[in-house]
């Protein structure tokens, strides 16, 4: 706690000039920051450079609003950096972690928005074209693994009623979506998930009502139940 006293001043005066940025580039500040303070885990480059690529809402995913690293950087005046062996962003020292939360206000909305970003991505026009198996290359769609695995996290710890909306347009369709797919191979634990196992676990026994279960979210779950009884 001393050493977040002590460097106090100098975090306050970086916050300061960030805020007196042109409005585009502190927002894209105030949102690196964000990602990087309450992500589920480190986020490596290009997962984040996706992540705020994603505009909440829409229809489909556009990859030319993927900003570079060195524009998140400059942004952030030098509160995050690259862990260039990890390829991981992670904030400048741990006592800015312990700054940052004690401003709560700074992000108050943070889980809501990263799961209503991962179910927009998940929900994007991009993904759904994707087969349920195999998998995507990493490099070509950096943010699936991410959202697929932690957007019911987020969810939980926040559940917005725009977050209600994508979560069912995306537990609708669950058992012939990739994440699906993606969030089994992460959840198993397994490197690969082959093509046997997925028809089993994924496509018969595990559906959009399993996944909001697992997650523990009670709305979805409600509804989901719901329809089935009406069915």
């Amino acid at each position: 706690m001393n050493n977040v006293v002590g460097l106090g001043g100098v975090y306050d005066a970086t916050l300061e000039r960030i805020m007196t940025q042109d409005g585009e580039k502190a927002k894209l500040a105030m949102a690196t920051l964000m990602w990087v303070c309450h992500s589920e885990r480190p986020l490596q480059v290009d997962e984040l450079c996706h992540a705020l690529a994603v505009e909440i809402g829409s229809a489909d995913f556009n990859p030319e609003n993927v900003a570079l690293i060195a524009t998140l950087l400059g942004c952030c005046q030098g509160l995050i950096t690259v862990d260039k062996e990890a390829s991981i962003v992670r904030l400048i020292h741990h006592t800015l972690q312990e700054y940052l939360s004690s401003y709560p206000d700074l992000f108050a909305t943070a889980h809501s928005t990263i799961a209503e970003t991962c179910l927009t991505y998940l929900n994007s026009q991009r993904v759904k074209k994707l087969p349920s198996y195999p998998l995507p290359d990493d490099r070509s769609m950096p943010f699936l693994k991410y959202s697929s695995r932690h957007w019911g996290t987020h969810a939980k710890r926040e559940f917005s009623d725009r977050a209600m909306t994508l979560a069912l347009e995306l537990l609708s369709q669950y058992e012939s979506h990739v994440s699906a797919t993606s969030f089994l191979e992460q959840s198993w634990g397994g490197d690969d998930v082959d093509g046997d196992l997925f028809d089993i676990y994924g496509s018969s026994f595990f559906s959009g009502l399993h996944c909001a279960s697992f997650f523990g979210l009670v709305e979805p779950t409600t509804t989901l139940v719901s329809c089935l009884k009406r069915a």
